[in-house]
This record gives structure tokens, C-alpha cells and sequence, in this order.
């Protein structure tokens, strides 16, 4: 198969012929038909993460075709129009167990803990626990987007911060995740302020939800505590940085709720007179299950949310080693996905 190979950490990779994907007993080959290009993929390349073993393929959000099924498989047939989570589980673990498969102690992360999607075959494990329907309405362009962004996004707002309707939501980076918080917080009936630094990537959030846009900088934590009458009962850093960290945590009214979807590198300095002080929380989310999907996908169905619509930018795999070496000294906005036909 054809595939996007990188052989050294931040060296341009190559797209290359490689040995296609076998399949196991309880596992899946799926054919991939668009899979997104995520910040999180510049970072594997970069060597920025621990668990990546050269040569490898990147990739984590996928959408296609089942190609192959493992014997013991039950519930699926070749063919099937499938995504997975980014977070692929072993099903049997404590977490799993408890249905947190988002954290599952055994977890495997394609492009990370082994070969990816930036190829035409990509396998993934434990099919039962990991893969998941699309609707027949969803494209796949659309549906690349979900496995890692969009639904990390969903369950980090309606989950872990558990937003309401009339909330006020600040949003820091409107990146791909940053996109999707504020269209599902929009769409839950939040009030929803995006801050970033980049006219364009405001612009975007503006088009899909955002009540108000804030450059980022210095006073940004003022500016909502004034704009929302005391402060945004729930704030999300989509982007991963101490600088935000402190602002997203100063911008909050009491008993309000920081989620931090964004990794955060090294160490950083809190606020803790005001987390203590004024009953702040300051939440980690990482990911969402398989099977928690179906809540997302019939918002998507009914309309109420348009991931497809957060695609602003379709390349070809024979692109992908230019787009991720562009990465390193700019961003686009949007979300950029991967067909492959």
C-alpha cells in the first residue's frame, strides 16, 4: 500500500510503498477513504512523543471502509462505513470495564503506538469496542474529523464540563478542536466567546457559533469577566499552552469549570489562591468511547451540528509531506483532511 513514511523525527517523510496492515483474530483492516491532518501528527513527527518507535506512518483520524475482519469479530461485515476513536481500547480493563474506554490502562493510538492512517490500509484493534457506525448522510471528509477533535470537543463540553443551556463558554484557540468546542457549545445552547490570535481562524468561529471574538493578549481574562457580568461559567483550552492556562482559569466566575483538552508541555504555574478561593475546577478530558458516539452522531444526523463544515482544506496523500513540514511555521484554519479515494 501506499502510505505517508517517516524514518527520522522531523526529517521530511516520504510517501512510500509499505507492507499492507494483517489482520488479528479480534481485529479489523479498514480501508481508509479521509483522515485528518491534526497538530497532534506535527508533534509525533516532531519526536515530541515518547511511545513512537521508527519508521512509522502517522495518521489517528480515519473514516472508510471495513476491509478485512478477524475471525472472532461479530456485529460488522466488509463493507461497512466505519470511524474509530483516536483512542483505540482493549475493552477488558478496569476503565473499560467501567465504560471509560477513553482511559483505558491497555489503550493503542494509531500513528502513535503503531503504524496510521495516512495510508490506504490502516488495522485497528479490539473491532467490537473500537469501531463505530456512520451515518449513511455523513461523508467521509466529514467523519475524519470526529475520531479525534470533534469528539474529544463533544465529550469534553457535554461530559466533563457538562455545559447548560445560557452558559457562558470560552473557548481559547480555534484551531480544529477549538472549532468544534464552539460549534457543540453553540449548539447546546451556550453563549459562546472564541479568543485567539489570528483574524481568520475568529472569523471561523464567528461563522459557526461564537457570540463574540476576542483577540488573545494581555487583559483577554478582564475583557470576559466584564462582557459576561463576572466571568464565563466554563472556559476550554483547546490549545495547550501555560500562557492560556492562566487566563482561561482568570476569566472564570466563581464555582466556574476550566476543561483542558489541550496537552500541555513542562510544567506550569496556577492561580491556587483563586482555584481555592472561588471553588474553581480545573478539568482534564482526553478523548471519547466508541460507544458513546451514537449521542454526537444523532446531532449530526438531525443537523444540529456539521463537522463537515469545519473542512476547509482536502489534499491528497502525495501532499501530506509538504502540509506537515508547513505546520512547523504556520497554521491553517479549519481542518485540512486526507482523501485518498
Amino acid at each position: 500500500m501506499r502510505a505517508v513514511f517517516v524514518r527520522k523525527f522531523g526529517v521530511r517523510p516520504e510517501v512510500a510503498a509499505v507492507a499492507d496492515p494483517s489482520v488479528t483474530g479480534h481485529g479489523a483492516v479498514l480501508r481508509v477513504a479521509a483522515t485528518g491532518l491534526c497538530r497532534s501528527d506535527w508533534h509525533g513527527w516532531q519526536g515530541h512523543d515518547a511511545g513512537i518507535r521508527l519508521p512509522y506512518v502517522p495518521g489517528h483520524e480515519m473514516a472508510g471502509t471495513i476491509a478485512a475482519l478477524g475471525r472472532d469479530v461479530r456485529g460488522w461485515s466488509a463493507g461497512d462505513r466505519v470511524t474509530v476513536p483516536f483512542v483505540c481500547a482493549c475493552g477488558s480493563c478496569e476503565q473499560c470495564r467501567d465504560g471509560n474506554q477513553q482511559v483505558c490502562l491497555n489503550q493503542e493510538q494509531p500513528g502513535f503506538s503503531y503504524w496510521g492512517s495516512f495510508a490506504q490500509y490502516v488495522a485497528i484493534p479490539q473491532a467490537e469496542v473500537n469501531l463505530v457506525r456512520l451515518p449513511d448522510d455523513l461523508s467521509f471528509a466529514g467523519a475524519a474529523s470526529l475520531g479525534c477533535r470533534f469528539a474529544t470537543a463533544y465529550r469534553a463540553l457535554r461530559r466533563v464540563a457538562r455545559i447548560s443551556a445560557g452558559e457562558w463558554v470560552a473557548v481559547f484557540g480555534c484551531g480544529g478542536v477549538g472549532l468544534s468546542a464552539v460549534m457543540i457549545a453553540a449548539a447546546s445552547g451556550a453563549q459562546v466567546i472564541a479568543i485567539d490570535t489570528s483574524p481568520a481562524a475568529l472569523a471561523l468561529a464567528a461563522r459557526h457559533g461564537a457570540a463574540q471574538a476576542l483577540p488573545a493578549g494581555p487583559g483577554v481574562a478582564a475583557a470576559i469577566r466584564d462582557l459576561t457580568g463576572g466571568g464565563a461559567h466554563v472556559s476550554v483550552d483547546a490549545l495547550g499552552s501555560a500562557a492560556v492556562v492562566a487566563p482561561a482559569l482568570g476569566c472564570l466566575r466563581p464555582r466556574g469549570r476550566l476543561v483542558q483538552i489541550g496537552l500541555l508541555p513542562g510544567e506550569i504555574s496556577l492561580d491556587m489562591a483563586a482555584l481555592i478561593g472561588r471553588e474553581l475546577q480545573w478539568l482534564g478530558s482526553h478523548g471519547m468511547a466508541a460507544a458513546d458516539y451514537p449521542e454526537m452522531l444523532a446531532m449530526v444526523s438531525s443537523g444540529a451540528l456539521r463537522p463537515q463544515d469545519l473542512v476547509t482544506s482536502v489534499i491528497g496523500l502525495a501532499d501530506v509531506p509538504d502540509a506537515l513540514a508547513a505546520m512547523s511555521t504556520a497554521s491553517s484554519p479549519g481542518i485540512t483532511v486526507i482523501e485518498l479515494g
